[in-house]
């Protein structure tokens, strides 16, 4: 999803810790053997805003609960204004007593990307740390994809996350690193700006079959993974934008989809995509990792054809948050939602991802919500490395 924002925040004491005179995020027993910041039981309920236009307590007034985790974006390496910006975004999470997920953004290129510029701010980070501020750092989220100036660069992408990885871990030790690729069905969406070029290392690298094209039958998600010494959490954007490309229609999302995106099992009315790996089997299972969503929501475009926004903002929730998902995936810890309505240059129209703006919506949202889910004040012991 493209965004633009500047942002951050720290992450958690070894001690426990209290904010404004309220119980904060405290570590597990180490016996727990959880990744760092992994919650000991049930899932992180996130969401990410949209800052310039709303914020936590106006949303939480809305859900009638508050998050465990807010999600924002910001320009890296941070200048002196995304410096400040993080100081505001950590005080506003700090105060709602949740957690921080930051998504760093070298939008000037890779190249961008230093040891310094890592470590200002890993020790930024760890300034918040000592506060009892959480924070999730995904860098260069969406990698595989071809709409960003950091786009199918893998040589150069798990260099400069292990730089990032390796300061945070040495400098702000209770951060953690998440790797967050976007669902691979139609990888590797050619025609985008930022695609890799024939005949490039980078090019080499992703062709995993090495037939000299790059198509679904190359591996669209291990070119790009860092290694698991650097990564701590694993993640997906996960997204209903329609049934069939190209979108732009107002429709249900069809039974099973979430589950049959998140384990590469996907064939309806979109086509058949099972060339698409099992990110769940592959990465929470087989690499040992907490799996976040990093962002879901479902398409709905004011004013255009098709289904009505309720029917399906609740199809597609209800998949998310069915008690069969949590049971299915156990290891899936965190679910952060969309909460935004923005053109999107896809469809080129406004999109209207959000879950709590209309009341009659929010309460329908606000039921669905699972039990296991931990909120704000509710986060229970997590994890520490």
């Amino acid at each position: 999803m493209v965004l633009t924002a500047a942002c951050s925040g720290g992450t958690l004491d070894a001690r426990r810790t209290t904010v404004s005179g309220a119980r904060n995020f405290t570590s597990c027993p180490p016996d727990a053997r959880l990744a760092p910041l992994e919650p000991q039981d049930g899932a992180y309920f996130g969401v990410s805003l949209d800052w310039a236009n709303d914020n936590p307590a106006d949303y939480a007034a809305r859900l009638g609960r508050r998050p465990s985790v807010y999600v924002e974006f910001a320009s890296f390496p941070l200048d002196r204004a995304g410096m400040d910006h993080l100081a505001q975004t950590a005080t506003a999470v700090l105060a709602e007593k949740g957690m921080l997920l930051v998504t760093l953004e070298p939008l000037e290129g890779l190249e961008t990307v230093t040891v310094r510029s890592a470590e200002d701010l890993a020790r930024s980070l760890d300034g918040y740390n000592r506060q009892g501020l959480p924070t999730l750092v995904r860098f260069a989220h969406e990698m595989n994809g071809s709409w960003y100036s950091w786009s199918q660069k893998p040589v150069s992408y798990k260099k400069a996350f292990r730089a990032v990885a390796g300061a945070v871990h040495r400098l702000a030790p209770g951060s953690a690193m998440l790797w967050a690729p976007n669902y691979a069905g139609g990888y590797p969406y050619e025609g985008g700006r930022y695609g890799a070029k024939p005949g490039s290392a980078d090019f080499v690298a992703l062709d995993t079959d090495e037939d000299g094209r790059l198509t679904m039958a190359d591996d669209p998600y291990d070119p790009y993974y860092p290694g698991d010494e650097a990564v701590d959490w694993v993640g997906m954007s996960l997204y209903h934008w329609g049934d069939t490309y190209p979108w732009g229609e107002n429709e249900a999302p069809e039974p099973g989809k979430f589950a049959a995106l998140l384990t590469g099992d996907y064939r309806g009315a979109n086509g058949d995509e099972r060339e698409v790996p099992d990110f769940y089997d592959r990465y929470a299972l087989g690499h040992g990792k907490p799996l976040a969503i990093t962002e879901t929501a479902a398409f709905f475009a004011p004013g255009g054809l098709g289904v009505d926004a309720r029917v399906i903002k609740e199809q597609w929730w209800n998949q998310v948050f069915d008690p069969e998902t949590a049971t299915r995936f156990p290891r899936l810890k965190m679910i952060n939602w969309f909460e935004w309505s923005k053109h999107e240059a896809e469809v080129d129209a406004r999109v209207d991802w959000t879950a709590t703006r209309n009341p009659e919506l929010a309460s329908a949202f606000r039921q669905a919500l699972p039990a296991g889910y931990r909120f704000a004040g509710d986060q229970g012991c997590i994890g520490k490395r």
